[in-house]
């Protein structure tokens, strides 16, 4: 181990990945320190972050959050830049890997900017490789640097294939909650409220992921992601429901053998495993007690009363653009709905219809799918504001 600390950038430093991944710092300050921080609006959080860690450069996505920021920091505080370039100024500081947290499509360009900086990449901002999946990995192909995963279910797949030889995979098992409302029925379905579907009952995690693994949306952007970062065919991707979440996930190989990575739902191991890798740090983390668990049950998903997970298979089909505009869609209607200018079920109905209007297209540039992603972000907020169509 080198004898200076690693140098840590966070982006997305106030939400829960920015926070487990600060406690891992705060725990082992002989191995980690922060260079930079950035984050989107929460310039409060960010003020109590900055005393704390003493980042060289700060950003905030919102030019109001940067001016309110650098009031309060005064003189002594770092360079405190604003918007996309400032994130994207930030992710290019000078560091040793960059944990990627924004969460949605607004983290896509600052993941960009840091492995065209030559930085490794931790990676919790999954909307970068299913808008841009074979743009971001032909990208840190070219740069030679290290990209790691830090979802739980990712970073158990990645530990999973160190047990054997690529050439023997056959296929990967993504295992999901089933979030909340795994027992609802279709009717009951359509009178969930925002306020309960921002409860995940295992795992502690921002508004737009909470309802995301509500309507399973979630599990289909893993399951993009995951065709990404292992460079594996649509066909050796599955989904399980498995509402404990002590099996995060697994690899079977061609012989019959099935490895899976365990633990309590707590993000700090993934996140600290990808902070530290190729070792290992110790963390305040308990291990199951299999004595006390009463089972672990495993289901399929149903894609009827869920229909996003089937919509992410569809876009990662396709391929294309089709998946950035999965992703932009789904954005839309979630914070349609935590407005309360739909309901749960017209969620995956919005993001089906924004991607029956579109054309898929090749992959062939940013701009391709930054332009996609401004289309169906118009198209879906245009369909956010129309009531459903009632069936003949």
């Amino acid at each position: 181990m080198s004898q200076n600390p690693k140098r840590i950038t966070i982006l997305g430093a106030t939400g829960s990945i920015g926070a487990s991944a600060l406690d891992v710092v705060a725990a082992h300050p002989d191995r980690f320190r922060i260079a930079a921080l950035a984050a989107g609006s929460g310039d409060a959080a960010m003020a109590r972050l900055v005393e704390k860690f003493r980042p060289e450069r700060v950003a905030m996505g919102n030019p109001e959050a940067a001016r309110r920021l650098r009031e309060r920091l005064g003189t002594d505080g770092p360079e405190v830049l604003e918007g996309t370039s400032g994130l994207e100024a930030v992710a290019a500081h000078p560091t040793d890997l960059v944990i990627s947290a924004i969460v949605g499509g607004a983290g896509l360009l600052p993941t960009f900017a840091a492995v065209r900086a030559g930085h490794d990449l931790a990676l919790a901002n999954k909307e970068s490789l299913v808008m841009a999946g074979g743009l971001l990995t032909s990208e840190v192909a070219a740069r030679g640097v290290t990209l790691l995963p830090i979802d739980s279910e990712h970073s158990a797949i990645f530990q999973c294939l160190m047990a054997g030889r690529r050439e023997d995979l056959d296929h990967i098992v993504l295992t999901a909650s089933g979030g909340p409302f795994r027992a609802l029925s279709a009717a009951e379905l359509k009178h969930v409220t925002p306020e309960q579907a921002s409860h995940h009952p295992n795992w502690n995690m921002g508004a737009k992921i909470t309802v995301d693994s509500a309507t399973l949306m979630n599990k289909g952007l893993e399951v993009i992601e995951a065709r990404w970062l292992f460079d594996l065919a649509p066909e050796q991707v599955r989904v399980v429901v498995h509402p404990q979440s002590i099996v995060h996930s697994m690899v079977a190989y061609r012989d019959g053998s099935v490895m899976a990575q365990m633990g309590t739902p707590d993000m700090r191991p993934p996140i600290a495993f990808a902070m530290s890798w190729p070792e290992r740090v110790a963390l305040p983390v308990s291990v199951p007690d299999f004595t006390e668990l009463a089972s672990l049950t495993f289901e399929k998903p149903d894609t009827e009363r869920f229909p996003c997970l089937a919509l992410a298979f569809d876009a990662m089909t396709t391929g294309g653009t089709h998946p950035a505009v999965l992703n932009a869609a789904g954005e839309v209607a979630v914070a349609a709905f935590l407005a309360g200018r739909i309901g749960f079920t017209d969620i995956p109905r919005v993001v089906a219809e924004t991607m029956n209007t579109h054309a898929a297209r090749p992959l062939d540039a940013l701009e391709t799918v930054l332009e996609t992603d401004r289309q169906a972000r118009a198209t879906a907020t245009r369909l956010s504001a129309q009531p459903a169509r009632k069936s003949a």
